[in-house]
């Protein structure tokens, strides 16, 4: 059930998607990355059709000079949802595709039956003066893998059997992310208040070891998105659908009813 990659162009942006499976449609917003080959993709595509397209700057996805938000990101998804003409999608974002997939669901859900936030970031909800997000730029990647992983022996980051290719497309990520979310970090400090405009049913997973983004923040964005549903993954961090896809895919699939 491996997805397929192609290219769609709209506007001026040039993405990488990847397509394929069986059943009602689902489409998924990556984090900081994104792995084709990632187990819960082809886990999803058994039961449902999945459409995963690369945000702009990420993978081989073209970056306009004009573009430097995720508000611009959000509007480019959009576009997809139309030009592909997916309907009642179960819209399915993590970390900062959860940003984003939050974003779209106060703009326009004429094409969403249901959103799922997987340890989504987007949101201040702390102190003006302290981070809710430790800074993934600052930190050093030992630490990091400790705040996102359950095992991060097991799943942590490693350079070693990469090609040059594969490196330069996670710098090109990291770049990206920075370039969209380093000032203010991690947040957009108006959709707080624009989140009480969703009207799907919405579901919120945070892994229980998930050090980098915390339970109590997961609580307070919940908590801003009419009737959200905010479950703990007991063996996951920030990743669940890395981690633990099967976990991670039976409860997409047991909130979308399929």
């Amino acid at each position: 059930m491996a997805l397929t990659q192609s290219r769609l162009r709209t506007g001026d942006v040039d993405l990488e998607i990847h397509r394929g499976g069986e059943g009602p449609p689902l489409v998924f917003l990556h984090g900081g990355g994104f792995n084709p080959k990632a187990p819960f993709l082809d886990l999803l595509a058994k039961k449902f059709s999945v459409t995963a397209a690369l945000h702009p700057g990420f993978g081989s996805s073209g970056l306009p000079f004009w573009m430097d938000s995720v508000d611009d990101f959000t509007h480019v998804h959009l576009s997809v949802l139309d030009r592909l003409d997916i309907r009642d999608a179960t819209l399915v974002g993590a970390s900062l595709g959860g940003w984003i997939a939050a974003d779209l669901a106060t703009k326009n859900t004429s094409r969403i039956a249901r959103i799922v936030l997987v340890s989504p970031v987007g949101i201040k909800v702390g102190p003006r003066d302290r981070l809710d997000i430790p800074d993934v730029f600052f930190t050093p990647r030992a630490e990091l893998d400790a705040l996102m992983y359950a095992n991060p022996a097991k799943s942590g980051f490693t350079p070693d059997g990469k090609s040059d290719d594969e490196l330069r497309v996670i710098a090109r990520n990291r770049e990206t992310m920075a370039l969209v979310a380093w000032e203010p970090y991690m947040h957009n400090p108006k959709l707080k208040h624009r989140l009480h405009r969703i009207d799907r049913p919405a579901l919120m997973l945070h892994g229980a070891h998930d050090r980098l983004v915390s339970a109590e923040y997961c609580e307070a964005y919940a908590k801003l998105i009419p009737g959200c549903v905010l479950e703990s993954m007991p063996d996951a961090g920030h990743s669940p659908q890395n981690e633990t896809p099967e976990a991670f895919v039976a409860r997409v699939a047991r909130f979308a009813q399929v």
